[in-house]
């Protein structure tokens, strides 16, 4: 297991922890297949009945790391598990169809862009009462991904989707759960407690009960191709960054100005 995924049990609770906080999380390479590895394997044991998905630091997941060091697309990985549609596809896949047990998305701090994506793939989102939500893609010149075009409609309709993430809005705590991406709002000195206690609850149920509940759902609401989807997705945001103003976005990003964009 990658150095950047923290892996503990606690009961039949296992909890995923990104650690790469002097990042806040940002997602390379390593860190964003090695939480999908983690999920994947966190499926294999009987074991566990309940996955947190959770952050450390003050972070959640800050999004796709713009530091220059990595290209976006992510490098092959050696399984025929759909790598052509990289991580970002696959945090949906993973979480959604390939993990059948309830995975908790502890937002713990900041979810950006492709983290926001990885916590809107989990079946339940705690959100603490300071943790900040963006979509993000308008501001770097792209488009979004990680499955966001899937499960924010899905979780929030269209329309405040579609303005959540075309007005580059910021939503915290109160607000998300308010709009209906996360379904729980915890003060932040109580959140770690909180999100140990309410995924340890769900371990009163048959983790039966709770993998064929969870079939179900994902089942009902795949009633278009997710993969289809989630290669259409990565298909737009290559073009986006590929662009252009795509370029232009992520320069004025880091340095701070406004961007000049020219349609092209």
């Amino acid at each position: 297991m990658s150095r950047l995924v923290e892996v503990s049990d606690q009961g039949h609770v296992r909890t995923i922890r990104l650690n790469r906080p002097d990042k806040k999380n940002a997602l390379s390479q390593e860190l964003a297949w090695g939480v999908i590895e983690a999920v994947e394997e966190a499926a294999r044991v009987d074991e566990v009945w309940v996955v947190a998905l959770t952050g450390s630091g003050d972070a959640f997941c800050a999004g796709l790391d713009l530091s220059g060091a990595e290209p976006y697309h992510p490098a092959t990985r050696q399984t025929a598990q759909l790598d052509d549609i990289g991580w970002v596809g696959n945090f949906v896949l993973a979480l959604r169809k390939r993990c059948d047990k309830p995975v908790v998305a502890g937002i713990n701090g900041v979810a950006v862009g492709a983290g926001l994506g990885l916590a809107m793939a989990a079946d339940v989102r705690l959100i603490a009462r300071s943790a900040r939500l963006m979509a993000g893609y308008t501001r770097i010149g792209g488009s979004p991904d990680a499955g966001l075009t899937v499960t924010l409609p899905q979780a929030m309709g269209y329309e405040p989707a579609m303005r959540f993430m075309m007005e580059n809005r910021t939503v915290l705590g109160e607000e998300a759960v308010a709009l209906g991406m996360a379904g729980e709002v915890v003060d932040d000195d109580a959140f770690a407690a909180r999100l140990a206690t309410y995924c340890e609850s769900l371990c009163a149920w048959s983790p039966i009960t709770l993998r064929l509940l969870k079939r179900g759902m994902t089942k009902a609401l795949e009633s278009h191709d997710l993969e289809q989807q989630l290669r259409y997705e990565v298909s737009n945001i290559r073009m986006a960054f590929g662009s252009e103003d795509g370029r232009e976005a992520r320069r004025a990003f880091l340095e701070k100005r406004a961007p000049a964009f020219k349609g092209a």
